[in-house]
């Protein structure tokens, strides 16, 4: 029996023959044999009918046979490594500069983009990642030729060449992911795309334990007050000139060679001499606050039980007139004033956002090598200065210079000052748009939560101190590391945790933390309040100022605050005479204006849970918020009221003791007085 493949075969056969013999005489058919005689010579047996001939073909121009290779259906090239494969050739780096910023504007005007300005945002800054990486000397002339083009400035040149932050632009982009959530986040920066949410938080695993339940029994009060001084937001001006413009057109007033646009040959208001509402500190008024301490807070005898200075040392320059040399004079001077007049007991410091070298810059250590190493200097200068000071012990100060200048100090009465460098939330801060979905980039909430969690088994009480604030309306802190934040002050509240103080805003402010991330705001669920101290720089529009906390012994919980201020608006009058300086004079004290229509005792705590009841007074007489704003100012008379929205707002602030909250719940806008 012939197999079936065999029979198949035979049966097609002999269909086509009867086909052939039935066609006329005009069709013809071809012969079942290859016709040998066509070429020469073959690669294998033409007559064979396994396999299609292969002959042996010559060209006839070059003389030269085709290899059997480039046939044989056994073995034919895969890849053509023999033929060139042209490449454009190697651009040079002002090539790729030129066509970077060509592709920039491209994106920026293409019509199939439309008004998505985040979209062409972040593939503006994917064009930009390639051309640092591939030439970084070119980073810099990139976002110089970027701001000229799109005319974001008129001083582009002092703003982003390598002298100022195109070299920090550079490095950033060099190491974000551009065209993902450090791309939209850092687009976000400068209003072309909405704030990316916070990522969700996974803390399996962060804390050592769970938090107790129940709590420890709290601390009990000694009864016995302490006094405790705080001041922020020095800004202190050596470059300040009396008696030049003060209303000037282009940032900063107060110096010479500045003008008013709109009167640039004659002075529309002449620097007092101890200062503006549109300038820094001068040291005329910086002396005037520190001769004022004492006597005013009755402190002339023994001094403060101790001290807070909660960072921003140096003016407003712009950065290219910074330098480490700069800053490290404005911490000499500060730090010798603050010591000749309010110690000897020790100052609590930590860093601000403008007390650094690109100013309110800071990088992860993980970026490794002389990057990762670039602010080392700042640490190592700033926590010398303290310890030269007398006010952090040696461990601490050595801990310091090789973290960020964050520091745990444990004192004899038992409180832990936990300082850390809240720069790394900053959202001008651009090294904190690298890896922005972390929320400990820089590992300072880990060092935070290993501190805690010591203090909580040492049954410690500790008070958390920073610049940059975590909260209020959101705008100045990166959402995803102020989340882990606030998740470990609910953690160490309120049994851990006694109070946070910030500075950087210049303003009065507060912010309430919760438990479970504020999903109900009660006073039974608040646990911690951060308390914002105003400055004593008075730009912009407000007072000069600073505070006394009274304390008690034992659980370190604030009993009163006392802020003292003094009125700018008469600076001018002062002027050209010796025989009086500013009047510094006690503004107000916070249980006396806001605790009139809450049921509290003498000696409790003005803490979150007090706090709260006040933002509940607010909602009902809105006329306490009026209060506020008053004192948010420091009672400038430049301060803007809070009025319809405002008011709703500002109790909104209050309540968000992280960026991701504010942003979630407020109403934007309304932050501020100036």
């Amino acid at each position: 029996m012939f197999p079936f493949s065999r029979l198949f075969g035979v049966t097609l056969l002999t269909s086509y023959l009867v086909r052939a013999s039935s066609i006329n005489s005009t069709t013809y058919t071809a012969p079942g044999a290859f016709p040998t005689s066509i070429y020469g010579t073959y690669w294998n047996d033409p007559t064979a009918t396994s396999a299609q001939p292969q002959p042996v073909i010559t060209d006839p121009v070059t003389n030269e046979i085709f290899p059997y290779e480039l046939t044989d259906p056994a073995n034919f090239p895969q890849n053509d490594t023999v033929d060139p494969h042209p490449l454009p050739m190697q651009a040079t780096p002002s090539q790729l500069l030129e066509t970077a910023l060509g592709q920039i504007i491209a994106i920026a005007s293409n019509p199939v983009f439309g008004d998505d300005t985040c979209t062409k945002c972040q593939a503006s800054l994917a064009v930009a990642k390639m051309l640092v990486l591939g030439a970084p000397e070119q980073g810099p002339l990139l976002a110089q030729a970027v701001c000229e083009y799109f005319d974001y400035s008129t001083t582009c040149y002092n703003e982003y060449s390598e002298l100022a932050l195109g070299s920090t632009f550079s490095q950033v982009l060099a190491f974000a992911n551009a065209g993902g959530y450090d791309g939209q986040n850092l687009c976000s920066h400068i209003g072309l795309c909405t704030v990316p949410p916070a990522v969700p938080l996974n803390t399996t695993g962060w804390f050592a334990t769970p938090k107790p339940n129940p709590l420890p029994p709290p601390i009990q009060p000694s009864g016995e007050r302490l006094k405790v001084f705080h001041i922020s937001d020095i800004h202190l001006d050596p470059r300040y000139a009396i008696g030049s413009e003060a209303n000037c057109s282009a940032y900063m007033c107060c110096r010479e060679n500045v003008f008013n646009a709109a009167s640039p040959d004659q002075l529309v208001l002449p620097a007092a001499r101890y200062g503006s509402y549109w300038c820094d500190t001068p040291l005329d008024l910086m002396a005037a606050a520190m001769q004022a301490i004492g006597p005013i807070t009755g402190t002339e005898g023994g001094g403060f039980n101790f001290s807070l200075f909660t960072g921003d040392l140096t003016a407003h320059d712009p950065d290219n007139q910074y330098s480490r040399a700069f800053v490290e004079y404005e911490e000499v001077v500060f730090y010798d004033l603050l010591k000749r007049y309010v110690g000897p007991a020790p100052v609590y410091a930590t860093i601000g956002n403008h007390d650094t070298y690109m100013q309110f810059q800071m990088i992860p250590y993980t970026m490794g090598g002389a990057l990762g190493a670039q602010f080392n200097w700042l640490y190592e200068h700033i926590s010398s200065m303290w310890e030269y000071e007398g006010w952090v012990p040696e461990a601490a100060v050595a801990y310091a210079s090789t973290h960020y200048a964050a520091y745990a100090v444990t004192r004899p009465d038992g409180l832990k000052i936990i300082s850390l460098d809240t720069n790394l939330w900053y959202t001008d801060n651009y090294y904190s748009y690298i890896n922005s979905t972390e929320p400990d980039p820089f590992g300072i909430l880990r060092f935070l939560t290993d501190e805690l969690q010591a203090s909580e088994d040492a049954g410690e009480r500790v008070w958390i101190i920073g610049h940059v604030l975590s909260g209020w309306d959101g705008t100045a802190a990166q959402v995803n590391p102020t989340n882990l934040f606030y998740q470990i002050v609910d953690r160490f509240s309120p049994h851990v945790i006694a109070n946070i103080f910030y500075g950087h805003t210049h303003e009065d402010e507060l912010s309430i933390f919760y438990a479970n991330n504020g999903t109900v705001m009660s006073a039974e669920t608040a646990l911690a309040a951060s308390w914002i101290m105003p400055s004593l720089t008075p730009l912009t529009n407000l007072n000069s100022g600073f505070r006394v906390y009274e304390i008690d012994s034992a659980t370190f919980d604030v009993l009163d605050v006392f802020t003292y201020v003094s009125n700018v608006n008469e600076f001018p009058s002062l002027d050209g005479q010796t025989e009086v300086g500013p009047a510094y004079y006690l503004e107000y004290s916070t249980r006396d204006a806001y605790g009139g229509n809450i049921t509290w005792g003498l000696d409790d705590p003005l803490n979150a849970t007090w706090w709260h009841l006040v933002t509940e007074q607010m909602e009902l007489d809105p006329t306490l918020v009026q209060t506020f704003n008053t004192y948010q100012s420091k009672s400038s008379v430049a301060g803007l009221n809070c009025t319809g929205e405002c008011i709703p707002a500002k109790i909104c602030y209050m309540r968000s003791g992280s960026s991701s909250l504010a942003y979630q719940n407020c109403i934007a806008g309304y932050s501020s007085t100036q």
